[in-house]
């Protein structure tokens, strides 16, 4: 009997990029390929690369390179490139990069078994020429789900699957393969974007804005709790605008009730909110119903008025606060969290001091800061009033510090709160680490538990916060006289 052909999967960039790696490991366990771990493992290691900025961009070619170094000294025999700097790029990475073996775009994800096999036994596959992904699909939403069927659409592989092409886990099983055991797994709310930031290319290589089908969400969220998963994380571009190619802006609001009520989850979380698509309805969705967590990823970007209108965006200082409050008088302690850019073409001192006013009013759990760069065949790249390098560096140590002190001042103001903590690591020298309702995976802070006595990986702890480590909690266990019960984990 041959030896089985084995692959290794590198991940870079977010949460989307990994729902789309567990497909393609699906689809090549499907046809017979072993997965392994690690890339000096693998007779191909896959790189699933981030094209979002330039540091992004760099960790990429990084990972290319520091796989191809495997080869000739090991089991690694090629190297390939997918994901968005794959697509993005396509020929003109392959020829930037030569030690990639292969570079792949998106419409390759549903052959990738043949065409790694034809990477491995030494042939050619031509590069993809990139294109703007956003002219695949009708302009009008209404019109984009019958179109859909020949776009290849990444984390949208159907969960009613044809016998023996699905994992052999269940009939709702879907084209999907867990790459770790984590309590925590993402799922693929949509996909592309219809928004025209200015400063964003993310629409051009990923696509016009497509729902996946509610009963898919609902389905594969299913499976991954058959897993043995407690938390899922509803991701996509612009969770905001799901339903609206389906004829129900508002489905959000009547989905997530029946992901709470998926038997074996504990937590469903909802990232990537645009501030300016919240709704009232939505708001008291994810501030009320039980096993939705209040937590809001509410990409701001920035709070001047000039800005934001020079980045083709909606809202001001005021309206943000007002926006934060509404949550807070709906659940006080609500998660929040958001990212922002320095160094906009433009923005002036009074801008920035005006950011820096509503970040001091916000009192967000974990904020993220980056300075301004071009981005290809964005807007902004041709915009004329640049702000020096220097300058922009500047802002962006300053804005920083400041959010560093801030989102520890945050953390402070939690100290006496009883929490949820998912447990995520247990370990004899490190101790025990999970997350509460207010904190997402990789992104937002983390909870050192006081003592893991009885403690395992996927448990729920009920906690009460006593000390700080910057945006990092401390949290003593509570018990109860009957001591952990199995059930809830509390």
């Amino acid at each position: 009997m041959p030896e089985r052909r084995t692959v290794a999967l590198v991940t870079l960039g977010c949460a989307r990029n990994e729902v789309d790696s567990e497909e393609l490991a699906g689809r090549l366990e499907a046809d017979g390929w072993q997965l392994v771990e690690s890339a000096d493992e693998a007779d191909v290691a896959v790189v699933n690369t981030c094209g979002f900025v330039e540091a992004a961009k760099k960790d990429s070619v990084d990972a290319l390179l520091e796989a191809n170094d495997l080869k000739g000294h090991g089991r690694t025999q090629a190297v390939v490139a997918v994901g968005c700097m794959a697509e993005r790029y396509g020929k003109e990475l392959a020829e930037a990069l030569p030690e990639a073996d292969g570079v792949l775009g998106f419409d390759d994800y549903a052959d990738i078994s043949d065409r790694l096999q034809t990477i491995l036994n030494g042939g050619i596959h031509a590069s993809h020429t990139p294109r703007d992904r956003r002219k695949l699909l009708p302009i009008s939403p209404a019109e984009r789900q019958e179109s859909a069927a020949g776009v290849a659409l990444p984390g949208h592989a159907p969960v009613d699957l044809p016998e023996g092409l699905a994992p052999a886990s269940g009939p709702r099983a879907p084209l999907r393969r867990r790459l770790d055991g984590a309590p925590v797994a993402s799922v693929k709310l949509a996909s592309g974007c219809d928004r025209r930031c200015s400063f964003c290319a993310i629409p051009s290589f990923r696509g016009s804005f497509i729902s996946r089908r509610p009963s898919d969400v609902l389905n594969e969220t299913r499976w991954l709790a058959e897993q043995g998963v407690k938390e899922v994380m509803l991701v996509s571009e612009n969770n905001t605008s799901y339903g609206k190619d389906l004829g129900d802006i508002r489905l959000l609001e009547s989905l997530l009730p029946e992901l709470a009520e998926v038997e074996g989850l504990e937590r469903v979380r909802v990232s990537y909110l645009q501030p300016a698509e919240m709704r009232p309805g939505l708001i008291d969705v994810l501030t009320s119903t039980p096993k939705v967590v209040p937590y809001f990823d509410l990409s701001f970007q920035h709070s001047a008025p000039d800005v934001l209108r020079a980045m083709r965006r909606f809202g001001d200082t005021d309206r943000f606060l007002e926006l934060l409050d509404t949550i807070r008088s709906k659940a006080p302690q609500a998660g929040v969290r958001s990212n922002f850019i320095v160094g906009f073409p433009g923005e002036s001192e009074h801008d920035l001091a005006e950011l820096e006013r509503f970040l001091t009013g916000a009192r967000l759990d974990a904020i993220g800061v980056f300075g301004y760069s071009d981005e290809d065949g964005t807007e902004a790249a041709t915009y004329e009033n640049k702000l020096p390098e220097d300058l922009v560096a500047e802002r962006l140590a300053r804005v920083s510090r400041l959010a560093e002190e801030l989102v520890s001042q945050r953390a402070e103001e939690r100290v006496g709160e009883s929490v949820r903590v998912l447990v995520e690591s247990v370990d004899e020298v490190e101790g025990v680490y999970g997350r509460a309702a207010h904190q997402a995976p990789e992104t937002d802070g983390q909870v050192l538990l006081t003592s893991g006595e009885g403690l395992e990986v996927g448990r729920m702890v009920e906690a009460k916060v006593v000390g700080t480590e910057g945006v990092d909690l401390v949290a003593e266990p509570l018990e109860r006289s009957n001591g952990w019960s199995e059930e809830t984990g509390r």
